[in-house]
């Protein structure tokens, strides 16, 4: 079969829409497909285009074996809401050569947001007589209206018709989570229309392991009780909550620690409210390269997940449970909605009030008061839970079986 993934964002950038496309790439490459990769050049998240990159218009490369067409954008990582609009735009439009350049295929599998790329999938789905797939992440406008982003009534409502549009003319959808799915069927798609497309995790890279002393030297863990946020450090999470529940256990519980790995739009306003309280058992670290985190998974015994308490993100999945819990790392959950069903279905974690940080410090005093027994339940019902569930293989699976479909009447030219 011929696929072409069309997203804006891919590896060398990290991040759960990139590693989702590469490892599908792989897995689909790996069982024999044609697979192309539509690509903007590497920008994110500090809005830098590598040198290699830099005064070309496209380039077309092999990543790790993935072909991969990639064009021009123009990044914008902290800039004006209108701003990141000229940035979506600038490869919605410089896609298309890619597009052109690009061999036939039978199926274009197009990521939003940003919601705009759909034009461009839709657009190439006729020149190039294929079917058009609309992977939607994050329901747009809809999420940045209602985290204050988007305010302009005029621009709300013309986001709001093309999105209306372009889920009328795909031929499916693939969605993140139930959630977006329901919703799907709520703006008038048919059931058979719409398929779950979720964030997974390769379970060989992520799996148990012993601790890391190289890293438990560095932070000056050894012998605490290891807390993990790893991941953007954005308005979303909500981690002002988390570090006031850290100082909450500070003086009652002297053997747990806190890491928060990554970057993003909050990190120093959190650093400022770290020093203020003067919460110790804080510690801040940069981004590391996905390659290092089953180390950073190795010293964690439970990783923090965090959304900020409101309707939006109770159909949310973060990615970023997926390789705790196949590291055999439980997670405490500061959230509600499906993701907090999941993990108190599979008996993998906890779950804190999000955004109550008198709760979280008291789930953070119970998952560290933990026995020996209960915590390598929690452990090993995670680990089997995304290796039954989520693991690249059963995702892919899942994607054959809807995308083929089509070829049983009828074989594309």
């Amino acid at each position: 079969m011929r696929i072409i993934l069309l997203s804006q964002h891919f590896p060398p950038e990290v991040g759960a829409p990139q590693i989702r496309l590469y490892e599908v790439s792989k897995e689909l490459i790996k069982r024999g497909h044609q697979v192309e990769v539509v690509t903007a050049f590497p920008h994110h998240p500090h809005g830098i285009i590598p040198d290699e990159y830099k005064g070309k218009f496209y380039q077309f490369e092999e990543y790790e074996g993935i072909p991969v067409h990639r064009s021009w954008i123009y990044p914008s990582p902290k800039g004006s809401f209108w701003r990141r609009l000229m940035s979506y735009f600038s490869f919605t439009f410089s896609a298309f050569y890619s597009m052109v350049k690009a061999k036939k295929t039978d199926v274009i599998i197009c990521t939003s947001p940003p919601l705009f790329l759909g034009i461009t999938g839709y657009l190439s789905s006729k020149f190039k007589r294929a079917k058009f797939v609309f992977n939607v992440a994050d329901i747009w406008p809809e999420s940045a209206v209602e985290l204050g982003i988007l305010k302009n009534q005029k621009f709300i409502k013309m986001a709001e018709k093309l999105e209306s549009f372009l889920y009328k003319k795909a031929w499916k959808i693939a969605t993140a989570t139930e959630g977006i799915a329901d919703y799907m069927l709520k703006k008038g798609k048919k059931e058979e229309s719409v398929f779950l497309l979720p964030n997974g995790v390769n379970t060989e890279t992520f799996k148990p392991r012993d601790k890391n002393t190289d890293w438990l030297q560095k932070l000056g863990f050894e012998g605490k009780k290891v807390f993990t946020f790893a991941g953007r450090i954005g308005y979303a999470q909500g981690l002002d909550s988390v570090i006031k529940a850290a100082k909450i256990v500070e003086s009652t519980n002297p053997e747990i620690r806190f890491l928060f790995i990554g970057d993003g739009p909050e990190k120093e306003e959190l650093i400022q409210l770290k020093e203020s309280i003067q919460a110790e058992n804080v510690v801040f670290h940069d981004s590391v390269p996905v390659t290092e985190m089953p180390n950073i998974f190795s010293i964690t015994d439970f990783s923090i997940v965090s959304l900020r308490n409101i309707a939006l993100f109770q159909g949310a999945r973060p990615s970023k449970i997926f390789p705790a819990l196949a590291s055999g790392v439980p997670v405490l959950y500061c959230g509600v909605g499906e993701s907090a069903k999941l993990i108190e279905d599979s008996g993998s974690g906890i779950i804190a009030t999000p955004e109550d940080e008198k709760d979280i410090a008291k789930k953070i005093i119970h998952c560290a008061s933990l026995d020996e027994a209960a915590y390598s339940q929690y452990s090993k019902n995670g680990r089997e839970f995304v290796c039954r569930e989520f693991s690249w293989s059963r995702i892919v699976d899942d994607l054959l079986e809807n995308v083929q479909e089509f070829k049983k009447g009828r074989e594309y030219e």
